[in-house]
This record gives structure tokens, C-alpha cells and sequence, in this order.
């Protein structure tokens, strides 16, 4: 039987956080002592044996709610009519737009995104369409008035809605994302078990944050990883300060709780030095744009890069772009912000085709929420359902999938203002990239509880089809 010393240190080495060290850039090695009970307590999934090919998913929100019924406009003259009417002042003009079809009509691509466009024409690029928070369908405004179906909590609340993108469980508010349950599902997969299978340029957060494995922070700057501040420099204080360091954390201490903080903070030293390395060895020829967004996406062709020295196969990255909520300017705003994303993916396309990965990465967009499609008079203001992206070499490309909708006011999905019940569900559209990231269908429920409302996971077909 352990002692109680012994309990009380195991149990503080499984719900050790990043605040309990106070230090970000030592902080990521905490993963580790999680991910290693993970392994022990479900060894025996078949879905845990390690994987000899290399998959990656590419998580980006677009944090405030971006207006993507801006983003991507119909064309044909009765919907480009409605758009006009309802958007107002807010609408774009058609000849502005970069045109693209569709098996639902013809569509332009907001003038910002040259580069979006051109995934799309070479397939490379699809549109989800109509993309929302549910808990269950709701079949149109009637339906929502009567409260004939369970409605996501705090919906067109920023807070609620941007954590129900992580979590893809809108009927409640929960801290564990359907990436961080990816990875208590898969990180095994991973040769090594030294860095998380999710990566974040972004810091903490909701997506990756598992039951049992946590993300692993780095930078878009230097190489990704930081370490304690002066350790292991040539500089004569440096060495002072290592050697200090590095004799505090060797130490073997009676209080179990000292203990652990010198054990963690070692072992995120290491990571860091092991991180650090690998990232040093990497060179793209790729040129990218010197916007946070475009060196984010870079520090992730890199970590892609040298996902073998790592020992990883599977992989999620996490990184948010945020200012998208345009109650005001909207189109001035969002036209620099949209070029920006376009660029940064454009580029990062790029780099995976450098590597010879485009086929192995799936990038994807998530957002708050849609906005109004009725103009506040200088902007727009909280909505529903709207339209995102997916790219990759494994994406059906040059497509929708999903309806999308009519613009008009007071149609069917229209609660007021144009806000829209999303005819999609988040969990649809998650389910298809969980399955191809190496989730069995039998094991969906557990990323994604309530796919059993939208999707049979049992079925032969899945649940969304965009991608190989």
C-alpha cells in the first residue's frame, strides 16, 4: 500500500498547472507527467500503437467572430440581390469579388484573399458552409421561438460561444477541449513521449487542454522555445547562474512538493533544450510575411520539420488571431485582416509543399460566431452560423460543403437582424478531421459527445466528405 507522502505527490504530479510554477517559459514540460499516466491507463486501446505515417492538424481561430458572410459572397443576381438589400452598407461590391463556382451557384471570395482563391481553384481550399454551435438540430426560426430544441449556452456571448468552438459541447461550459481529447487518444501514436502531440503558438487554451495531456507553448520567434533565462549562456554571470540552477534542481528534498518543482521545472528545461534543437537544424526556403499570424505559421512548418528528430507522428497545432469583432469599420478592418490571413496560408501551403507534406497537414478555421448580416449602421454585431475553411493537400477542394443559405431577411433561418441558424453542426464538421487525424469511428462520442445528434458514426460514409 503507498504512503500518503507518496499519494499526495502523485496526485500533485497529475493536476500540477502552468500557474503553479508562475512561469510560462517553464511551464510546458508539465504535459509530460499527465501524458505519461495517460499511456499507462489506456495502453490497451488499438488506436494508441504508434503510427508510421505523419498527420497534422492545423487549428486557427479567428477570435471576436469574423464576418464571413463578407468573406464569401453569392453571386447570381437573386442571392447577390438579397446580400445587397440586407448587408446595406456593410455589402461588397460584385465586381470587387474574386469569382468562384460551386454546384450551389457562383460565388465570390472576398478581394483580400488572392491566395484563398487560388487554393481554391486548385483544389486545395473548401468552404464549410453555414457552420455553427448546436447541441441539436434546429430546424428553422419557428422551431428556435417555440424553444422546441436545446439551445448552446450563452449563445452570442463571445465568452460562451468561442469556448464552445473549443469544446464542441455547447450545453455546458467545460475547460477541456476536442484537441486536448484528441490527444488522450492518440499521443501514444508518438514515438516519443518528451513534447505534447499539441503544440500551441498561442499560449493556453480551451481546444488542446485534454483530460489528461495539456499543450505544449512556444513562440513564433527564435526557435519556439524558451527556457530559464540565462541558462546555459557562455557569458561568466550565466555560468554563475547555471551552475547555481542547476545544483537547486539536483537537489533531493524531504518536502515532496519542493520536490516536484524541481523535477518539473528539470524537465522543462529539457524539453526546451531537446525543442530548441530540433527546431535550429530546420531551413525553409519559404519567405514569409513578417505578421505574427504568417511567423506563427512558419514556427509551425518548422516543428512539422523536424517532427522526426521529435519522435511525433501525430500532431495539433493552435493558434488564435484575434480583433475580429467589427461592431465598428467593419469593412476597412476586416479587408486587412482577411489579407493577412490569406497570406499566411498561402504561405504556409507553400512551405508543406517545400516539405513534400501538404498531403499530411489539414488546416482548418474556427470563429465566435457569423455577425449580423443587417449593418449597425458602421459595422455588424454578434450572429450564429457562419462560413470557415479548411486547406490541405487530403481537402476535396474547390467546393462547399454544407448549404449555404439565403441572405434574405425574415427567410426561414433568419432568428432577426440576418443572425442564421447554422444548418451545419460544429460536431459534423469536427468529426471529419478528428477521423482523419486517426480517431475510430467508435470513439468519436468521446471527443465529440453529441455527434450521435448529427452523425452515425457507425455508418459507411462520413460525415462530411471534404476530405481524402
Amino acid at each position: 500500500m503507498a504512503d500518503k507522502k507518496d499519494i499526495s505527490r502523485r496526485h500533485f504530479l497529475g493536476t500540477a498547472s502552468c500557474a503553479a510554477l508562475g512561469s510560462v517559459s517553464l511551464l510546458t514540460g508539465l504535459l509530460n507527467l499527465k501524458a505519461t499516466g495517460l499511456l499507462a491507463s489506456n495502453a490497451h486501446r488499438m488506436n494508441l500503437r504508434p503510427q508510421n505515417d505523419y498527420k497534422a492538424l492545423v487549428c486557427i481561430l479567428l477570435a471576436g467572430g469574423n464576418d464571413s458572410f463578407n468573406m464569401l459572397v453569392p453571386t447570381d443576381d437573386q442571392p447577390f440581390q438579397d446580400y445587397e438589400t440586407t448587408r446595406s452598407n456593410q455589402s461588397l461590391k460584385k465586381a470587387d469579388l474574386l469569382s468562384i463556382t460551386d454546384t450551389q451557384g457562383n460565388f465570390g471570395i472576398h478581394p483580400s484573399m488572392p491566395e484563398v482563391h487560388q487554393l481554391y481553384q486548385q483544389q486545395n481550399l473548401a468552404f464549410i458552409t453555414n457552420v455553427g454551435t448546436l447541441v441539436e438540430p434546429v430546424s428553422d426560426r419557428a422551431a428556435y421561438e417555440a424553444g422546441l430544441s436545446n439551445l448552446p449556452v450563452g449563445l452570442f456571448s463571445h465568452a460562451d460561444q468561442i469556448q464552445q468552438w473549443q469544446t464542441s459541447v455547447p450545453q455546458t461550459r467545460s475547460a477541456v477541449g476536442w484537441g486536448g481529447k484528441l490527444a488522450d487518444l492518440l499521443q501514444a501514436s508518438n514515438t516519443s513521449q518528451d513534447i505534447s502531440m499539441n503544440i500551441s503558438l498561442s499560449g493556453n487554451n480551451i481546444f488542446q487542454a485534454g483530460n489528461q495531456v495539456v499543450e505544449y507553448a512556444i513562440s513564433p520567434f527564435g526557435n519556439g522555445s524558451t527556457g530559464i533565462d540565462g541558462y546555459g549562456e557562455e557569458d561568466l554571470l550565466d555560468e554563475i547562474k547555471t551552475a547555481a540552477t542547476k545544483n537547486l534542481l539536483e537537489q533531493q528534498y524531504q518536502d515532496i512538493f519542493k520536490q516536484t518543482y524541481a523535477d518539473i521545472t528539470r524537465q522543462a528545461q529539457a524539453n526546451h533544450e531537446q525543442f530548441s534543437a530540433a527546431i535550429g537544424g530546420v531551413a525553409l526556403n519559404t519567405v514569409f510575411s513578417p505578421s505574427y499570424f504568417s511567423q506563427a505559421l512558419n514556427m509551425v512548418a518548422k516543428t512539422i520539420a523536424a517532427r522526426n528528430i521529435l519522435g511525433v507522428n501525430r500532431q495539433t497545432f493552435f493558434i488564435t488571431f484575434g480583433g475580429w469583432d467589427h461592431h465598428d469599420e467593419l469593412l476597412n478592418n476586416q479587408a486587412g485582416m482577411l489579407s493577412v490571413v490569406s497570406k499566411g496560408l498561402g504561405e504556409f501551403n507553400q512551405a508543406l509543399g517545400e516539405l513534400g507534406l501538404a498531403n499530411e497537414v489539414t488546416t482548418f478555421t474556427i470563429s465566435d460566431f457569423a455577425r449580423t448580416l443587417t449593418s449597425n449602421g458602421n459595422g455588424t454585431d454578434h450572429g450564429w452560423g457562419g462560413n470557415a475553411l479548411v486547406m490541405g493537400g487530403a481537402v476535396k477542394g474547390g467546393q462547399f460543403y454544407g448549404t449555404y443559405p439565403s441572405l434574405a431577411l425574415r427567410q426561414s433561418l433568419d432568428v432577426g437582424d440576418g443572425v442564421l441558424i447554422p444548418t451545419t453542426a460544429t460536431d459534423t464538421y469536427f468529426a471529419e478531421l478528428a477521423m482523419w487525424l486517426g480517431v475510430a469511428p467508435s470513439d468519436l462520442p468521446l471527443v465529440l459527445p453529441n455527434i450521435g445528434n448529427f452523425y452515425a458514426p457507425g455508418s459507411n460514409t462520413p460525415p462530411m466528405g471534404f476530405l481524402l
